[in-house]
């Protein structure tokens, strides 16, 4: 057991992800992962691993297959139990932590798990590392001798650490009394943590997604289902509602009038006030699914913007390279990197308050003069959504569609590195041309 070949490609935008009991999440490949992890951890003279998870059900057999194989490779472990993404980079880069493992299939159903990696600073891995790791789950194997095996316990005080941690990234002297906020934290990571730090903030908190069972995480609920966080604020007559995801990586605001904050609007917002007062560095980073008219808006105001590959991590990248502060993806993946190193969707929508806060006026009124165009994004499901995308006539097809229209158009096809689709993007200036070139391409590709 644990040693069979693996041909498939273990990476995709974001960590390792799939259907539980199907190749990468099989019982044999995540002790095969642990042993491997904990090989190369090792291998750079480390010794611990901290170790969180969502709360889906499949957590309870991962968490133990990949400690065993940790344990095997001499590796000590710590268990953090149900604990966001985001805490776990948190905790893992101000601890004596050598790696950071979140086992969660973020915003995917409960059928699906896998693993996310930070190194000791908090970080996404490279792709060298991944590579690394890949090659390596073709090895036997082998386990240390008995007095080399490692330990597991459950490190104390996480929760308080990081409550004060997400406190720490606003003004102290926030208050939010009389403020009513709607939290909808997917039935995931964030249920219990997300509702008790804006209470400690003296917010009126009303709470949907809190009762998490193993099988409903993001079920109706959470960033990708928003129908039932506008209806509770709309009955909680709330200033704002945020919708989290299962592991609670990002984040959707929604206005008090039911209208959505995606992660374009929230980084135009969160750079104007930064402009205002004299806290923004640099500029903006997007990715290649950010909507144009955040480009030309930020344009307007003199603020940069560049654009990284899809998944958080290139965005943390990127901003490393030019030295700027504040990026995201349109999804809700927010990151402010003067205090965190990956997505964080708690210290987002704290983000979020404070600006509004300081501003005395909604959130949706600071971004109501951001553009926005129509974009349709459409998912062509694909067993090899990789190979779809390199098909040639696929891309002489996207090259044809982006030949037809002006500079004002953008098409995008690529495959998804969390589920198996393709992902079709088309935006412009006309909505009814946009939903005629999205679907006509899906169409396409789905014949193909």
């Amino acid at each position: 057991m644990g040693d069979r070949p693996v041909d498939f490609q273990l990476f995709g935008t974001d960590g390792i992800r799939g259907r539980v009991g199907e190749a990468p999440i099989t019982p044999d490949l995540c002790l095969k992962l642990g042993w491997v992890i904990g090989r190369e951890v090792k291998q750079r003279n480390g010794q611990y691993v901290l170790v969180g998870k969502d709360t889906r059900i499949s957590g309870y057999l991962l968490e133990s297959l990949f400690e065993a194989g940790l344990i095997a490779a001499g590796v000590d472990v710590g268990l953090l139990g149900p604990f966001p993404t985001p805490g776990v980079a948190f905790l893992t880069r101000n601890s004596n932590a050598d790696l950071g493992v979140v086992i969660s299939a973020s915003h995917n159903p409960y059928q699906d798990n896998g693993f996310k990696f930070f190194d000791q600073n908090g970080r996404k891995l490279s792709d060298s590392q991944e590579s690394s790791i890949a090659d390596s789950m073709n090895l036997p194997i082998t386990t240390v001798d008995a007095e080399e095996l490692g330990r597991a316990k459950r490190p104390a005080n996480t929760r308080e650490q990081y409550i004060d941690f997400c406190k720490s990234t606003v003004n102290p002297d926030l208050d939010l009394t009389n403020f009513r906020v709607v939290l909808d934290c997917a039935n995931g990571a964030c249920y219990s943590l997300a509702p008790t730090i804006f209470r400690e903030f003296g917010a009126e908190v009303y709470s949907i997604g809190t009762r998490p069972n193993g099988f409903n995480i993001n079920q109706h609920c959470g960033s990708t289902a928003l129908v039932a966080i506008q209806e509770e604020i709309q009955k909680r007559d709330a200033d704002i509602g945020f919708a989290l995801d299962g592991d609670g990586d990002r984040v959707i605001a929604i206005a008090a009038d039911g209208q959505i904050l995606n992660g374009d609007r929230i980084l135009y917002g969160l750079a104007k006030m930064q402009q205002l007062n004299g806290t923004l560095e640099g500029g903006v980073v997007g990715t290649d699914m950010s909507n144009l008219g955040l480009e030309r808006s930020l344009g307007k105001l003199g603020i940069p913007f560049s654009r990284s590959a899809v998944g958080d991590r290139h965005v943390s990248r990127r901003l490393t390279e030019l030295g700027w502060g504040l990026g995201g993806e349109t999804s809700g993946h927010i990151l402010c990197h003067r205090s965190t190193t990956t997505g964080d969707g708690i210290i987002s929508a704290l983000q979020i308050v404070q600006a509004s806060w300081r501003q005395k006026c909604p959130f949706s009124e600071l971004v109501a003069d951001m553009e926005q165009f129509p974009q349709v994004l459409l998912n062509v499901p694909s067993c090899q959504p990789e190979l779809v995308v390199a098909k040639s006539k696929v891309m002489d097809r996207v090259e044809e569609v982006n030949r037809a229209h002006n500079d004002c158009y953008r098409v995008l096809v690529r495959p998804s590195g969390t589920e198996p689709v393709v992902r079709v993007m088309v935006e412009g200036p006309d909505a009814t041309l946009v939903e005629q070139e999205a679907q006509a391409l899906a169409n396409f590709i789905q014949n193909c």
